[in-house]
């Protein structure tokens, strides 16, 4: 018996003898549980109507799936934008859009050129904002320009770094003592820099064992790239408030320049079942492929909308994410990926650095088995899908005839 309250044990045997994913008739039972009194009758209406548009919208046998993809995505590719650069929802923060994002997603790039996070709050950090910025400063690089005034005395041959009271309070906002903030600043440089620090109050001062120009500006250009607190590789984070579909309510969302999503999901306050980023590479890394496939599908459906091109059927990009991701690794849509390491040489060859195929096929002997449809095109045969995987022959039936006849059983009488 289901879960479901208004779904009887009748009800329930109808909806399960159809021929229809589970998925379906979890979702015929939520319809009829939220409809109440429905009667068998009615509810085996319900399933075979959904038992019929179920089979209406599958794929016909020997269907070019690929070929139609293929096409069902690059012809609205035509009319995207070329601009790089485009405000994505969140006017402060630059993100890639339009054709060069498409092209990064099915050349599966290990870096996206304007990496971004979309990071949810959960409980209290998302209702408040003093909290939510508790997990902004942990997650936004802080570096010493941010903290203070870096002043160099070359006379005396010391870096002096006036850190300022307001800033260190709020980026340090569960440290109520200064004092305590900029002694682990002053220990921090001492870490990476390497050299003793002097620190008076809030003034932290330090300089080269030895005198040295040279060695006084290095450190004062190293200084500058310590990560004080937060995620070395996010520059920037913007807080926006939005509506929370689930709640009706409003919550807090952050968005990121840069990305490193592993440290952010660790971060506390950080929703790790609602936050992703645009860098498939990391979501693979931190959640497996299946999470990536989902967001190779997610990623080209946002960018073909941004461009209002989303008629686009999601399962064209299924297709292209489930084929980027079959071997359970991500691969690219090109030759050095799902192309290139196809097993028909002339279907290798047509792709690109065509000579170069036919060189190595030929000295390594290799054989075209003509199985595909690139090959079959090239070579004038009848491609094996649609009407050319049937093999249909004539023949002539000829008529029994009197001695074809069986003779008749012998008689009793």
């Amino acid at each position: 018996m289901t879960e479901y309250e208004h779904v009887s044990e009748d009800i329930e045997a109808l909806v399960e003898d159809r021929d229809i994913p589970r998925r379906l008739k979890l979702d015929i039972y939520e319809t009829i549980e939220k409809r109440e009194g429905v009667s068998p009758d009615r509810a085996d209406e319900i399933a075979q109507a959904v038992e019929a548009r179920y089979h209406d919208t599958r794929v016909d046998p020997l269907d070019p799936v690929g070929t139609v993809s293929a096409q069902s995505i690059g012809e609205p590719g035509t009319q995207m934008t070329m601009n790089t650069f485009h405000y994505a929802g969140v006017a402060e923060i630059d993100v890639t859009q339009g054709l060069p994002r498409l092209i990064e997603l099915v050349d599966a790039r290990k870096t996206p050129d304007t990496p971004m996070m979309t990071v949810f709050l959960e409980g209290e950090y998302a209702t408040e904002r003093e909290r939510a910025h508790e997990v902004v400063w942990s997650m936004e690089a802080t570096k010493i320009l941010a903290l203070g005034d870096v002043s160099t005395n070359v006379a005396d041959m010391v870096v002096r770094i006036d850190l300022n009271e307001e800033t260190l309070l709020e980026r340090w906002p569960t440290v109520d003592n200064v004092d305590t903030i900029a002694q682990e600043i002053a220990e921090t440089i001492e870490d990476a820099l390497g050299v003793a620090t002097q620190r008076s109050g809030t003034v932290v001062e330090f300089g080269p064992e030895s005198p040295s120009y040279r060695r006084l500006l290095q450190l004062v250009e190293e200084l500058r790239d310590i990560v004080f607190k937060g995620i070395e590789e996010v520059t920037r984070v913007v807080i926006r408030k939005e509506d929370n579909e689930e709640t009706d309510g409003e919550e807090f969302v952050l968005y990121t320049e840069g990305s490193a999503f592993g440290d952010a999901l660790a971060i506390e306050g950080v929703d790790a079942s609602r936050t992703t980023s645009n860098n498939i590479h990391e979501i693979y890394r931190n959640l497996g492929v299946e999470a990536a496939r989902e967001s190779i599908i997610d990623e080209t459906m946002n960018t073909l909308r941004e461009q209002g091109l989303d008629d686009v059927n999601v399962r064209h990009l299924m297709l292209v994410a489930d084929i980027m991701t079959n071997r359970g690794e991500i691969e690219s849509i090109g030759r050095h990926g799902i192309s290139g390491s196809k097993d028909s040489v002339l279907a290798r060859a047509a792709f690109e650095v065509t000579v170069n195929h036919l060189l190595d096929a030929a000295v390594h002997g290799e054989e075209d088995d003509l199985d595909g449809i690139i090959e079959n095109v090239i070579v004038g045969k009848p491609i094996a899908t649609g009407t050319g995987d049937v093999d249909l022959r004539m023949g002539s039936i000829e008529a029994p005839t009197e001695s074809d006849a069986p003779a008749p059983e012998p008689s009793d009488d």
